[in-house]
């Protein structure tokens, strides 16, 4: 296999002035250096824009960014894909980052598996404080998403298994790592050293509304049955516990 693959990295972004410059640091201080970066701006009507423009020149043509109107992060998220010529892709949002050797670990642990997911730990953030580390493995899907951020799926898989469905709002990555597990087709590898950074309280953090996404999902994937669906359902509605 090649040894030193062109990584692309994605970032949809929206009224992100307070913590981009972060997530664009994170990139250009990345160890491993064949990587392009494309940033997909929903928009934006803040100081955004003018952020990623100040980083053109340093990133020396690799990256690339468009800003127009969206229909959410998917739909910026399958344009960022579209847009790639890596041969591997990770996606972090506009409010996370990673660590310094995040690629460099990422691309030591690829195989000649032509459809591979490769993940590692997430550091979870509340502003500047670190509240805990994510560990979820694959092999655990069916209680819970792996941490997206550390994500990076080869090409292949994206080619062969679509992109995000843009008829969730909060789960689409989880339906996408169900879709490619389910296949039984795509080698995953977790690697155990942290990737990347997630800062708590967004959009994903609605719980209530996770939820629901979430056991569509699952019952889709005839994970669970239509009475636990039915049950899920009363209890996401009608428990003082789901808000």
């Amino acid at each position: 296999m090649n040894r030193y693959p062109k990584v692309t990295i994605i970032t949809p972004c929206l009224n992100s002035e307070d913590t981009i410059h972060q997530t664009i640091e994170s990139v250009l201080r990345q160890t491993y250096t064949n990587i392009e970066y494309i940033i997909i701006d929903g928009k934006s009507t803040d100081n955004t824009i003018n952020i990623i423009k100040e980083y053109i020149p340093l990133f020396r043509g690799k990256l690339r960014f468009i800003s127009e109107k969206d229909s959410g992060i998917y739909e910026a998220m399958n344009k960022g894909i579209r847009m790639s010529t890596g041969s591997l892709i990770g996606i972090i949002n506009s409010d996370d980052f990673y660590d310094n050797n995040a690629v460099e670990n990422i691309v030591l642990h690829m195989t000649d598996d032509k459809y591979q997911v490769l993940y590692g730990y997430c550091r979870l953030m509340s502003g500047n404080r670190i509240t805990g580390i994510v560990k979820y493995r694959h092999e655990d899907l069916k209680n819970g998403m792996i941490p997206h951020p550390t994500c990076f799926v080869t090409r292949k898989a994206y080619q062969d298994f679509g992109l995000f469905l843009r008829s969730f709002n909060i789960v689409s990555d989880y339906e996408f790592m169900i879709r490619l597990y389910d296949s039984k087709k795509v080698v995953f590898t977790q690697i155990k050293e942290i990737i990347a950074n997630f800062r708590t309280g967004g959009t994903s953090c609605n719980m209530k509304r996770r939820k629901l996404e979430d056991i569509c999902v699952k019952y889709h994937y005839k994970w669970i049955s239509f009475g636990d669906f039915l049950k899920s359902i009363a209890e996401i509605y009608f428990l003082k516990d789901y808000r």
